[in-house]
Parts: C-alpha cells; sequence; structure tokens
C-alpha cells in the first residue's frame, strides 16, 4: 500500500506562542493517527525558485489515514489553537 504524506511550508509565523499550542495539541493527534515526523526544520537549502521556510513532513501508512488524521477531531482542536498564527502551505499526497 502507497503511503500517505502531509508536505507543510510555513510561509510565516507571527504568533510562536499560538505555534507552540498547537504543536502540544498536534503531536498526540497525529500520533494517534499513525503518523511519524520524517522532517521538522527551518534549516532549508532553497534552490529553484525555493523560499526558505520551515518545513514540516509527517508519513502515514496510507493517504487514507493522513486525510483521516486532518479530519479528526483532535487535529480540528490544534488547527483551532493555532488559527492565524501562521501561514502554510499544506498538501496532503500519497507516496509512489
Amino acid at each position: 500500500m502507497k503511503k500517505g504524506y502531509w508536505v507543510v511550508a510555513y510561509r510565516s509565523v507571527g504568533d510562536e506562542s499560538a505555534l507552540k499550542e498547537y504543536g502540544k495539541l498536534a503531536v498526540p493527534a497525529i500520533q494517534a493517527g499513525g503518523g511519524r515526523s520524517l522532517i521538522r526544520t527551518a534549516e532549508v537549502e532553497a534552490r529553484e525558485s525555493g523560499v526558505n521556510q520551515r518545513i514540516v513532513v509527517t508519513e502515514f501508512d496510507s493517504l487514507e489515514k493522513a486525510i483521516a488524521t486532518y479530519n479528526s477531531a483532535a487535529y480540528e482542536a490544534a488547527r483551532r489553537a493555532l488559527g492565524s498564527g501562521a501561514e502554510r502551505d499544506f498538501r496532503i499526497v500519497e507516496g509512489v
């Protein structure tokens, strides 16, 4: 079965405390959905029109689990805690 991934680029973070609160709620919600953090860094070497942004990549056992976790009540609470504290480019994709 192909794996599912969350690929998130943080365009900006305007409220570090909201981001911390999001993390407190998001990590257990993601783990409950079977998610595993592969990349979580602001150390980026941007190339070819890339932008130096904080990047997070999370792996799930399937695309369906990645989507279900995003739509879960626990992760919804994390998103509410983040609110407008960060602008993100959030993608849910299927692996090859």
